[in-house]
This record gives structure tokens, C-alpha cells and sequence, in this order.
């Protein structure tokens, strides 16, 4: 999907020269993707919401956690506060899904071969509830009705795909964690996020 520079920012004086994004609808990592542009209003610009491959201008973006730091460069709806401890929390909560989280459950799908899908579940629910305990713990604290307050930011966006993907893939029972369950019935409510959903993307029914 491309835009020419007829088209304006919803909230930003500068104009869009051009975005083109691709991405596969079940993939968490597009998912992520897609709730933040919604939430800054891309839509507006790209109702298909094709992303994780995102090209703008001369610039070509292939992971959906620096996708998200061009955070930078279009500032309506702030995926960061200001506030440096609480914009260092949603980093790590980010990271914690990007780096521990999410490959190692695409990892459980390769290694089905070799061990068999009840080890390949087994296996993959290990890591993802270690990461969810671990970020139980470092929001615990921090949460109002977001992961980090009254607004959604980074760690939001990272946290409800992994936990959508994490309840209907893995079967992990998220009353262990009542603060991230919590995060996730608010994000969930969002119209950004419903937007965001996999199966509502046009790619899903290919």
C-alpha cells in the first residue's frame, strides 16, 4: 500500500511523502505493529492495515520493535512518556516480549519434528509464562488501567498481542497474572486494538 504526499498527518503539521508496509496477518509482531499505528492514526492513511515491513520514504524497516521507535518521527499519540522511569519500564517490557518471548515460541513451531507437539507445547509455555512472571513483577507497581497508567504506551502495545496469542494458541491460563490480565481486558476494549485484530485483516481470508 503506497501514499503520495496528498495526503497529510492527522495530527502533524508535515506532510507524508510516501509509506508502504507488508506484513502476514497471524504473525504478533505485525499485530504489535498494527495496534500502534492505529492508536497514532494511521488508519487514517492506511485502512488495510498492511504492516511489519514498513518503507518510508528512503527508509526500509523490516522489525516491528524499531518499526515502533520511529516514535521519533511522528509524535502524535506518544507510544513514550516523558517521565524517564516509566519510559524506561515500557522499554523493558518490550523487550522482554520482542527478545525472550516472542522468538522463542516461534522457535516451539520448528521444533515439532524433532519432539513432537505436546514437548513443542510444553516447551513453548514454559518460556512464555517465564516471561510473563517477569513482567507480572515489573508492572505490578507501575499499572493503573494500562501497563503503565492511565494512557497506552509501548509496553501495552507489545503486551496484549503476545497475550492474545499466548491464551488461544498456548492455552496459558492468565489468572496467574492479575495485573497483566488486567492490561489486556483494557486493550482489548480499544477500538485500535479490535482494528488490529488478526482476523480482520484482508490478508486473512488468502
Amino acid at each position: 500500500m503506497e501514499f503520495d504526499n496528498s495526503h497529510k498527518k492527522a495530527t502533524d503539521s508535515t506532510w507524508v511523502s510516501k509509506i508502504v508496509m507488508y506484513s502476514f496477518w497471524q504473525s504478533s509482531c505485525s499485530w504489535r505493529v498494527r495496534f500502534a499505528l492505529n492508536l497514532k492514526e494511521f488508519d487514517k492513511l492506511n485502512p488495510l492495515h498492511y504492516v511489519h515491513v514498513l518503507v518510508d520514504g528512503d527508509v526500509v524497516i523490516s522489525d516491528s520493535y524499531a518499526i515502533l521507535l520511529l516514535e521519533e518521527k511522528y509524535h502524535q499519540r506518544p507510544l513514550l512518556p516523558v517521565e524517564p522511569q516509566l519510559r524506561a519500564l515500557n522499554l523493558q517490557a518490550a523487550s522482554i516480549v520482542s527478545s525472550n518471548m516472542q522468538p522463542l515460541h516461534m522457535l516451539s513451531r520448528y521444533m515439532e519434528e524433532s519432539v513432537g507437539p505436546e514437548e513443542k507445547q510444553l516447551w513453548a509455555k514454559f518460556h512464555i509464562q517465564k516471561g510473563f512472571r517477569a513482567l507480572e513483577k515489573l508492572l505490578s507497581g507501575s499499572t493503573g488501567k494500562y501497563a503503565t497508567g492511565k494512557e497506552v504506551y509501548m509496553a501495552d502495545v507489545f503486551l496484549a498481542p503476545q497475550i492474545a496469542v499466548a491464551t488461544k494458541r498456548f492455552n496459558i491460563d492468565m489468572s496467574e497474572f492479575p495485573t497483566l490480565r488486567k492490561i489486556y481486558d483494557s486493550c482489548k476494549a480499544l477500538p485500535e486494538f479490535q482494528a488490529s485484530l488478526p482476523e480482520r485483516q484482508p490478508d486473512a481470508a488468502l
